[in-house]
Parts: structure tokens; C-alpha cells; sequence
């Protein structure tokens, strides 16, 4: 099977019900990309295989990847997701709702990721999804490691970036900061890590024991 054909199968494998299609529909309007349907479908899985109560997503948009996530959580788990922009977090809160989530299963928190994360508590998240300022994910991963208890998993969604992160000669700020997470959480020692060729890229960390 051709490349282009195992991406495109890979991407089809779980299909958006009508919820995510309306989400994904209204982040368009407003000019934001979520997370693809196959990395949508890895985070679901990634939160079930952690058995994830407690989740911390950077990014909030409006709602794709948080609903994924919550179809993946326990029943009585919680998402923590922020954004700087209201406006994309009012259309979640209706995304949640469409998907049949109480509120009590989501704080919505306003604001700039990095002057958020600094007040959540220390190995108290079972896992951490990042889709914010790409020139901010060093800071990111810093704090997911402070964020997530042992065993617990980091996630990076476009960990390619476009592509721009295979091109040495692409050294603009958010590509290189994007390159230089990849790189650091492959080599670290305090993790395991592995990179899924779904979307624009989905790197995946675990917190080592």
C-alpha cells in the first residue's frame, strides 16, 4: 500500500461522529485546525490505555481533541483545558455538552498556557496533551514533567510541523522549538517516548517510573 494511502486509511480508521464533525466545522469558521481524526482516535486510546482521571490539555479550540479525550477518560474523570481565546472555549463548553458530558467533567480556564500550568499541582495528571504556541513547547514539555505523576503520558500534536521539523534549513522559531522538544524528550532519560505518523504528527511520552 502506498504512504499516502496508509495515512489517509489511517486517518479514515475511526470516523467523527456528528459532534466532532460540528466542532470541527465551527474551528474552520474561526481558521483553527484540531487534532485529525487519527490523532483524535490515538488520544482516546492513549487516555484509556492510562485509565486517565485526571487530564491537562493546552489548547482548548473548540472542543475536538477534548472530547476525544473525555470518550477516552474514566467516568468520573476530569479535563483541565485552556485558551486564550473565550471565544473558542465557549463553542467547547457546547461541544461538550452535544457529546453528553456534564459540566463537572471540564474546567475551562482563560488564559495564556504558561501563566496557567505554573498554578496546577505537582504529579497530580495522568496525562498531558499539548496543541498551543508551537514556539512555547520546551516550556511545555518542562511543565508536563512537574504536571504528570510516574507512568503518566505526555502528548505533542504537530510534532512534524508541516514537515519543517525533517528540514535542517528551516530554522524559524516555532520550527525550531518544535525540533528541539522532539529531540530532547527522544534522548531523555526520564522518558519513552515515540512519534506516530497520524495528522501533522503525534508524539507520545511517557513519564519514566
Amino acid at each position: 500500500m502506498l504512504a499516502r494511502e496508509a495515512r489517509e486509511f489511517a486517518e479514515s480508521y475511526v470516523v467523527e461522529d456528528a459532534v466532532l464533525a460540528a466542532a470541527r466545522a465551527r474551528g474552520a469558521e474561526l481558521g483553527l485546525t484540531p487534532i485529525q481524526p487519527g490523532g483524535g482516535a490515538a488520544l482516546r486510546a492513549l487516555a484509556a490505555a492510562a485509565h486517565a482521571k485526571a487530564v491537562v490539555e493546552v489548547g482548548t479550540g473548540t472542543g475536538v481533541s477534548g472530547v476525544w479525550l473525555l470518550r477516552g477518560m474514566r467516568p468520573d474523570g476530569v479535563l483541565t483545558t485552556m485558551d486564550a481565546e473565550a471565544e473558542h472555549q465557549r463553542y467547547a463548553r457546547q461541544a461538550f455538552l452535544e457529546a453528553g458530558f456534564a459540566p463537572g467533567r471540564t474546567r475551562l480556564i482563560t488564559g495564556r498556557a504558561l501563566d496557567v500550568l505554573p498554578r496546577l499541582a505537582d504529579a497530580a495528571y495522568d496525562l498531558v496533551f499539548v496543541d498551543g504556541e508551537k514556539s512555547e513547547y520546551p516550556q511545555y514539555a518542562d511543565e508536563a514533567a512537574r504536571l504528570l505523576r510516574p507512568g503518566g503520558v505526555l502528548a505533542l500534536d504537530n510534532a512534524l510541523w508541516g514537515g519543517r521539523v525533517l528540514d535542517p534549513a528551516a530554522r524559524d522559531t516555532e520550527t525550531v522549538a518544535v525540533r528541539e522538544t522532539v529531540k530532547w524528550l527522544r534522548e531523555s532519560s526520564e522518558w519513552i517516548s515515540a512519534l506516530l505518523p497520524v495528522g501533522d504528527g503525534l508524539l507520545v511520552a511517557v513519564k519514566a517510573l
